[in-house]
């Protein structure tokens, strides 16, 4: 699903105009996207969590010459469903 796809869905659901609905996605990705950058973690009841974690520098390999390079420090962005998400994925699973 593409972010337009994700704005049609929005216009069909909730009505409105089209513009109402881009503004609100644009909107929506925009605040999360500075949280996520200032290192705050977002939380989605229902939905889940995107958390910013701190990477250490390590010793990694380059496979195809098995040479030793360092890995920079570095952040990395993680999601984790919440439960209510996961078990709404999982539902039919069961059966």
């Amino acid at each position: 699903m593409t972010k337009a796809d994700l704005v049609n869905k929005i216009f069909e659901q909730m009505g409105g105009t089209k513009k109402d609905s881009s503004d609100l996605v644009e909107k929506l990705f925009e605040v999360i996207k500075n949280l996520i950058i200032e290192g705050d973690s977002v939380k989605i009841s229902g939905f889940g969590n995107f958390v910013v974690r701190t990477k250490k520098s390590r010793i990694g390999r380059n496979p195809q010459t098995g040479e030793s390079i360092e890995i920079s420090a570095r952040r990395v962005l993680t999601f984790k469903p919440s439960q209510v998400l996961r078990d709404a994925v999982n539902k039919d699973m069961g059966k």
